[in-house]
């Protein structure tokens, strides 16, 4: 299930980002509290085992409207 998280200050993305690497290294499962910043009420958690990746990248004039991320292929059955 892919989550995106916005920030408006790019110390405060570069520091969520951190804080997820750091879970995803963690030798345990822990939970982590994603929440928004416009709408305080809207939040979601997830075992840090669970995530598979994490980006981080600008916002510019040039990416409004694509959402960034991974794209994963399957290996063709030729």
């Amino acid at each position: 299930m892919p989550i995106s998280v916005q920030r408006k200050e790019k110390e405060a993305a570069e520091g969520l980002y951190h804080e997820i690497r750091n879970a995803m290294q963690s030798q345990t499962p822990i939970l982590v509290e994603l929440t928004c910043e416009k709408q305080t009420d809207k939040r979601v958690t997830v075992l840090s085992d669970q995530i598979s990746a994490v980006a981080f990248s600008e916002k510019t004039a040039s990416s409004a409207g694509r959402v960034a991320g991974f794209l994963g292929l399957e290996p063709s059955d030729a």
